[in-house]
């Protein structure tokens, strides 16, 4: 951003904007910005400490604007200038705009990284854009010393410094503030940095400088946790963690979850407590990655299906057991973040986003603030998989939503070799149709299994496991590669022509790796289990489909951890989601956890949000006649009756061939996840 500025007989322009005025010779140029409602950012209130005011002076003529600028149109480089730049790196060229005065006509450059509402782009799947505009500022102050003969309370003095300085008034504060208040401001020599949340609750006061506020986004889900640490004045994210939900030990899914609580008195308060902790954990663990205090985290923004939700907040999801799956509430909850037992800063602030419906949580709120369907022209369908799956279809005509209970087989749970996504995690399979024999790569390995050096490369980690992404493509390339048939089926016969097809009970199972160390093997259960879980997804889909009386999607994004890591192509060949033009077909990363980080960073976002969840239309599955007929169809591979036109330009599907097995599935319908 650039601006120009008109001196007494001079002028002064910020560029691209274009504003534009004329100021007395000697005028600060951060002074002259503000005056125009150009955002340069300054955190020390113009002292030439924080250094976020940086400007660049634009050389050469502009006749556009009608000025010839140069850097001898402001004053030479100030005290506070040198001082700064022999503690932190001032670039070449840049100035701070507060010690730098006006001596004539001169076009300034406000580089994005100086701007209040900057916009930060992330790479994940796509390039992503948040605009900041954080709830929690810093304000550098100094305070009036107590004088005999004025008497006046250190906060009453505090708060005239913010109003003289910053024009913040009508301020209350945090009781913590008001007992530590008195030796911060002698240990800073009466010159303090405070925290104030929206513009009027002080939330933290510190000695001296302190120029850098933190904040936790947190997706909070049935199985993993994922949680990234973000600096909410520069949007930067400095860590991210996650583990596995701990919750996990009273039930794998959520339904077993609320079934502890009905069977177990005090079971809904042990899952909070056990979340709570995993929280806290996460804190602990990003802050010593960021290598910073646990307590400079001002404020954390929670995600999650509305039993998470409900178990975050202390809440018994007793309600969300059966029919009508009531929600305590439906609205966001703002709290302090100690009242969910949650060990940040003493007066740090929870922000919880709004559930959509008793079996579409806030974690679907997040996601579409995060993707903005509503914004789109094509007919897009989100889906973010999990436990739960949370289905998202829709434009800016009309947005439906669903949850389904897919299980946590698509993230390594209930499969006999499945695991976390961790080093030695088989991620990605490919089976040659002729010798059936399989070769794969492992998470923090670039190396395919049969090229040399694999065995070396993962000496110190092994091949221990599957995780989800990988599950899907084995069952996928088995499927492609005739291990298995339509339906399912391991088929047996083919153990005659490769060892790969061995007996396993009464069926028979598929070897993926034997080193004599570890023997991995898919299972019939575990196909079993991937067909439950997807049949019950596509089902899910094609209800929304059904409700918008449409019969394709344009678009599809897949969401998630197991979205992230997933080859697209193999969530179509199973038949996990709707055929689809594989241009169109595209992971939208982890976008709850980025639903939740725009809610830290952007104010204005939680408006939004809260709008967005009123506006869609809910879909429950579990009332839904049609729901176990879509779910045996979709059984089959990539499914029983569905065309898959785009799909066959890129893969060849084997010739489908009726099996008796699929009278396994009949009147089976998934239990909610």
């Amino acid at each position: 951003m650039s601006a120009v500025l008109d001196l007494a007989d001079a002028l002064i322009v910020f560029t691209p904007s274009g504003k534009r005025g004329r100021f007395p010779l000697g005028t600060p140029v951060l002074q002259a910005a503000r005056s125009l409602g150009v955002d340069i950012d300054s955190v020390c209130g113009g002292r030439g400490l924080c250094g976020r005011c940086q400007v660049v002076v634009s050389e050469g003529e502009f006749a556009k604007h009608g000025v010839t600028s140069s850097s001898e149109s402001l004053t030479p480089i100030s005290e506070p200038e040198q001082r700064f730049a022999r503690r932190m790196k001032l670039e070449p060229g840049r100035r701070l705009s507060c010690s730098t005065k006006l001596l004539g006509d001169v076009v300034i450059d406000v580089p994005q990284s100086s701007q209040v509402h900057r916009q930060v782009v992330r790479k994940a799947a796509e390039a992503r854009e948040i605009d900041l505009n954080p709830l929690v500022r810093l304000y550098y102050v100094e305070v009036r010393e107590p004088d005999m003969h004025e008497p006046s309370g250190d906060l009453r003095r505090l708060e005239e410094a913010l109003e003289r300085e910053w024009q913040l008034t009508g301020l209350s504060c945090e009781l913590q503030v008001l007992q530590t208040l008195q030796p911060v401001l002698r240990k800073g020599e009466w010159k303090v940095t405070v925290a104030v949340h929206d513009e009027k609750t002080i939330l933290g006061v510190w000695p001296g400088l302190k120029d850098a506020v933190y904040g936790l986004a947190v997706d909070v889900g049935s199985t993993t946790i994922a949680a990234h640490l973000c600096e909410i004045l520069t949007g930067e994210v400095v860590a991210s963690a996650g583990l596995m939900n701990p919750q996990i030990r009273f039930g794998e899914d959520l339904m077993s979850r609320v079934s502890y609580s009905m069977m177990n008195p005090g079971g809904a308060a042990q899952m909070t407590i056990a979340v709570r902790e995993a929280l806290n954990e996460l804190a602990i663990e990003v802050a010593r990655e960021a290598n910073i205090a646990v307590e400079d985290l001002l404020e954390i923004t929670l995600v999650g299906n509305p039993i998470m939700h409900h178990l975050i907040l202390d809440i018994d999801p007793v309600e969300l057991g059966g029919a009508p799956f009531a929600l305590s509430t439906d609205m966001a909850v703002n709290l302090p973040a100690r009242e969910l037992g949650l060990k940040l800063h003493p007066n740090a602030r929870a922000y919880v986003l709004p559930c959509i419906a008793g079996h579409v949580g806030a974690d679907a709120a997040a996601v579409m603030l995060a993707e903005r369907p509503d914004l789109a022209d094509k007919l897009t369908l989100i889906v973010d998989v999990g436990t739960n799956a949370e289905i998202i279809l829709g434009n800016k005509d009309r947005l439906v939503a669903c949850s389904s209970p897919t299980g946590p087989a698509f993230e390594g749970a209930q499969i006999s070799c499945g695991q976390r996504a961790a080093p030695g995690a088989i991620e990605r399979v490919r089976i040659d149709p002729v010798t059936l024999e399989p070769r794969f790569r492992v998470i923090g390995c670039e190396l395919w299994s049969d090229e040399p050096g694999f065995a070396e490369a993962t000496k110190k980690t092994g091949v221990t496991g599957v995780c989800g992404s990988g599950i899907i493509e084995i069952i996928a390339e088995m499927y492609l590669s005739g291990v298995i048939n339509q339906d399912g089926v391991i088929d047996g016969d083919l153990s005659a022509r490769s060892s790969r097809i061995v007996p396993n009970g009464r069926t028979f199972a598929y070897v993926i790796a034997d080193n004599g160390t570890v023997d991995l093997k898919i299972t019939q259960n575990d196909v079993r289990a991937i067909q439950l879980g997807k049949a019950a997804l596509y089902a899910g889909i094609k209800l929304l489909m059904e409700r918008l009386g449409v019969d394709h999607v344009e678009r599809i994004r897949l969401a998630g951890a197991f979205g992230s890591h997933i080859d697209v192509k193999y969530a179509v060949v199973l038949g996990m989601i709707p055929d689809c033009d594989l241009e169109f077909v595209d992971s939208a990363g982890n976008a709850a956890g980025t639903g939740a980080r725009i809610a830290l960073l952007d104010a204005t976002s939680r408006a939004t949000v809260e709008n967005l969840v009123r506006i869609v239309e809910k879909v429950e599955t579990a009332i839904e006649p049609r729901f176990q007929e879509h779910f045996v169809d979709a059984m089959a591979i990539p499914h029983k009756t569905a065309s898959y036109p785009h799909l066959s330009k890129v893969v060849t599907l084997p010739a489908s061939k009726p099996s008796a097995s699929q009278n396994e599935t009949r009147g089976r319908r998934p239990r909610r996840a």
